[in-house]
């Protein structure tokens, strides 16, 4: 792993349990009382508005105008979706409102490989020859800058309603109504105009807000403000949900329903319904989340999680292959990352990316190179906005989206070269030396003796935990009492320690963890004083009730540097 700055976010030191949670809000910018409440106890989703939001009023109201027509006079609606995890839940939800008030109304999802992203000019032929009546697209988790394919979906005789959360282009598409905004993850969009449908229709019941808060998680978007609503309220909903689907994969994941955070969807749940659409067809991932037949979405869970099995074996082969170009063609150490091979399948190259960017800390583009054409997944670091960087080379590009953090595009294959050269430039002028070196926030440094069940349940209310609202971190000096490595492969750093300068029986001593960093065992030893950076988790494990510290690094004060 590379060097690892710490950054102390907040210089003051609780003495007292009570002075932590404010502490921390204050880390999370939210300084008035007003902030304060409205982050603790934030409104019900159902409770929310158009202007809440940020979605224009008159083109809602366009929006529903139009789907009521189509709903009372049964014309053919397609829900147009995406194949990963927010566009299934996204697609999931539509076609449940409009199925349940009678709509004549069906689902479709691309093939990535065959038809790409979005509103492609494939992927529209494909529709009109499969659904030749259907007058109506409404589209979930993407569209917003699908300026062209709106217009080429218009002349084959589709009027279209564009739902979306991405990040704007330079012109809208022409589209019927667009119900867009960057405050909500796409299902959270979805969910939101599925409500206001039903209640045009004089319906008010809640429904699906399990789905949202299922794509919204898997979509990695900030969990502050209206996320944060989706998100809380939501998952108490999906510990409780009554789909079969989701309650058949959650027991084939070997999870329990009722224990199921973001965690559990973000890193177990939610790659198994990305897996489909990255190296299959992400139908299936649909049909799980709409069956009511038991035995079926038994079925379906079983597909899900070998394939996701083989999505992963997969992206280790794909990032070995990787790393072993960027060696050999010595750019590991450019400010931006930048590879392209015609073996790269396109389903996996923005994970692909995401590890290259873990592992060497840098901007990083992977390609799946084609004859004429080419397609990108992008991942960044913190302060180095990838979306923006690719845009800004419009002229090399055929279409591009995404977000800060993540993107993709498409380019023709004879414009590689210069595109790397340009997007290198790029990153050599915005990207200082400082950027490249990553950052662990800490909120503050607290006496090991304040951690306790006490503050545990304290720091609940923070939760849900993400994007923007990360799981706190603390910084604390202490003694280690006793070290070992564990895990099936002893790649783990199980590590026992108490609050520094406490002697006698009753000194408190916390197990802690430092998972995947065993290296650490020859580092330190029993007596030394070290400096810990680390989580406060609850371990039952084993039936168990008590404190873990989950250690993120580790620095021996003794060498007075960073051992991690």
């Amino acid at each position: 792993m590379t060097t690892m700055n710490w950054k102390i976010l907040n210089k003051k030191t609780p003495t007292e349990i009570n002075d932590v949670l404010s502490l921390l809000l204050v880390n999370r910018e939210l300084n008035t009382k007003e902030e304060q409440e409205a982050f603790l106890n934030p409104l019900a989703p159902d409770k929310m508005t158009a202007e809440d939001l940020g979605i224009g009023s008159k083109q809602l109201k366009k929006a529903l105008e139009r789907i009521k027509k189509a709903v009372e006079k049964k014309e053919q609606i397609v829900v147009f979706g995406d194949y990963d995890c927010d566009g299934i839940c996204s697609t999931a939800i539509m076609w449940s409102a409009l199925f349940s008030l009678g709509a004549k109304v069906l689902p479709f999802i691309p093939d990535r490989m065959e038809e790409g992203y979005g509103l492609s000019k494939k992927a529209l032929d494909h529709l009109k020859r499969k659904i030749p009546d259907a007058s109506l697209i409404i589209t979930v988790d993407h569209g917003i800058v699908a300026v062209e394919p709106t217009k080429y979906a218009r002349s084959l005789g589709f009027e279209v309603i564009i739902s979306d959360h991405h990040t704007l282009g330079k012109k809208l598409p022409q589209a019927t109504a667009i119900v867009h905004t960057t405050k909500l993850a796409g299902s959270g969009v979805a969910w939101f105009l599925a409500q206001q449908i039903k209640k045009s229709f004089a319906k008010k019941e809640v429904e699906d807000l399990d789905l949202a808060a299922f794509g919204t998680i898997a979509d990695l978007v900030p969990l502050v403000g209206p996320n944060r609503s989706i998100v809380k309220f939501g998952l108490q909903a999906f510990n409780q949900t009554q789909k079969v689907g989701i309650q058949s994969l959650v027991k084939e994941c070997g999870l329990m329903m009722g224990k199921l955070g973001t965690y559990e969807i973000s890193y177990v749940l939610a790659p198994r319904i990305n897996a489909l659409g990255r190296i299959d067809n992400a139908l299936d991932a649909l049909r799980l989340l709409c069956t009511k037949n038991p035995t079926k979405a038994e079925d379906l869970s079983k597909r899900l999680c070998e394939i996701n099995g083989q999505r992963q074996k997969l992206t280790e082969e794909t990032v070995l292959h990787a790393k072993d170009l960027l060696t050999i063609s010595q750019k590991t150490e450019t400010k931006l990352l930048f590879v392209a091979h015609d073996m790269y399948n396109q389903g996996v190259i923005g994970l692909v990316a995401g590890k290259l960017v873990e592992e060497y800390y840098r901007p990083a583009v992977v390609v799946s190179k084609g004859e004429t054409l080419s397609k990108a997944s992008a991942r960044s670091i913190s302060g180095f906005n990838i979306i923006e960087a690719i845009r800004s080379k419009s002229e090399f590009l055929l279409e591009a989206g995404g977000h800060p953090m993540a993107a993709g595009f498409t380019v023709e294959t004879k414009n590689l070269v210069r595109l790397e050269e340009e997007l290198l430039k790029t990153a050599e002028e915005l990207i200082s030396d400082e950027m490249l070196v990553r950052l662990l926030k800490i909120d503050c440094q607290l006496d090991l003796n304040l951690a306790n069940m006490t503050l545990w349940e304290e720091l609940q209310k923070l939760l849900p935990c993400g994007m923007a609202n990360p799981e706190p971190v603390f910084a604390s000096r202490v003694e280690v009492v006793e070290t070992r490595v564990v895990g099936n492969k002893g790649q783990h750093l199980q590590i026992k320690v108490k609050p520094e300068n406490t002697t006698g029986p009753l000194s408190p001593i916390f197990p802690s963890i430092a998972f995947n960093q065993s290296y650490l065992a020859g580092k330190i030893k029993t007596g030394d004083i070290v400096e810990i950076a680390y989580s406060i988790a609850k371990d039952e494990w084993n039936g168990g009730n008590r404190l873990q510290l989950k250690i993120k690094d580790l620095k021996n004060k003794v060498e007075e540097k960073s051992i991690i």
